[in-house]
């Protein structure tokens, strides 16, 4: 089925505009390699942007469900299965790249998969990814019936495993890997407060949960440089206490967070939505002059 039509088979305007957002940064990373034919540099850091985007891709897909919950929004499920299989295609890319880099000496691009253990992990959760883009057909739901939602459950170890890829990869400067980190617990957290029966289009629970995963991504941040580097972990704990810019990733996923807590209110049934509704139904009635 081509990526603009539906389940129904009908053209989705929708879908077509998740699908060109979905190329874009393809195309932006992809660009200046292919303009400057190969060349070392615009290799190297499209191979970082492209393993950036498939982390960032993947933590998108995971966002739909819970998304679909807070607003109601049931179109959303429709772009599930096209996103995750973006990712999955990011991290061809990401790989591709890295082969190039490695002027696609097979042999060697082995050896360094088995030897550099953040690149064994970047190359598991890649199989994983590879897994799921292969199962993600009505076809293959079909054929694997119950054990389906089993397989795919797998998405979550493979996003931990990506976050710890980039968390490696990126040596001293974590800050993106750390914001991944955190996005990837708030989503957790979604589903546990879905699990317990919370309601998601409630505004104590998603502030709860707002204020929870802040936290806990300035626990993953400050734990990372108390375990795997040399930097006093304390510099950490005090800049994630100050408020500055460019924000620290803990102030990002805290503002994430509270940012489902002003959409909640504009989706299916919501009460900001009604009420945005009836101001427009009130401006668009025509009105009648009195008199003479």
């Amino acid at each position: 089925m081509y990526p603009w039509l539906d389940p129904s088979g009908r053209f989705s305007f929708f879908k077509l505009v998740v699908f060109i957002a979905l190329l874009v940064p393809g195309v932006v990373l992809l660009w200046p390699v292919i303009a400057q034919g190969g060349a070392t540099i615009p290799v190297k850091e499209a191979i970082l942007q492209s393993g950036d985007w498939t982390i960032r891709i993947l933590l998108i897909s995971l966002l739909i469900t819970p998304l679909r919950r807070i607003t109601r929004f049931s179109k959303l499920v429709q772009v599930r299965r096209q996103i995750g299989v973006a990712a999955f295609c990011y991290g061809m890319v990401h790989l591709g790249l890295y082969a190039i880099s490695q002027n696609l000496d097979l042999g060697r691009i082995a050896s360094e998969i088995v030897l550099r253990i953040y690149l064994t992990i970047g190359f598991v959760a890649l199989i994983g990814l590879a897994i799921l883009a292969a199962t993600s057909t009505k076809a293959a739901m079909r054929r694997l019936g119950a054990k389906w939602a089993r397989l795919h459950k797998l998405v979550y170890p493979i996003a931990v495993l990506g976050a710890l890829h980039f968390f490696m990869q990126s040596k001293v400067d974590v800050s993106e890997a750390t914001l991944m980190a955190g996005l990837f617990v708030a989503l957790m957290l979604y589903r546990f407060a879905h699990w317990r029966g919370w309601s998601l289009r409630s505004a104590v629970t998603l502030v709860v949960i707002a204020v929870i995963a802040g936290l806990a991504t300035a626990g993953i941040e400050y734990g990372w440089y108390a375990l795997a580097t040399g930097i006093p972990a304390g510099r950490v704990v005090a800049a994630n206490l100050e408020w500055m810019w460019p924000l620290r990733p803990a102030w990002n996923v805290l503002l994430a967070g509270l940012v489902m807590v002003v959409i909640y209110p504009f989706g299916r049934d919501g009460a900001g939505r009604a009420m945005l509704s009836a101001l427009i139904g009130a401006g668009s009635r025509p009105q009648h002059s009195r008199g003479g």
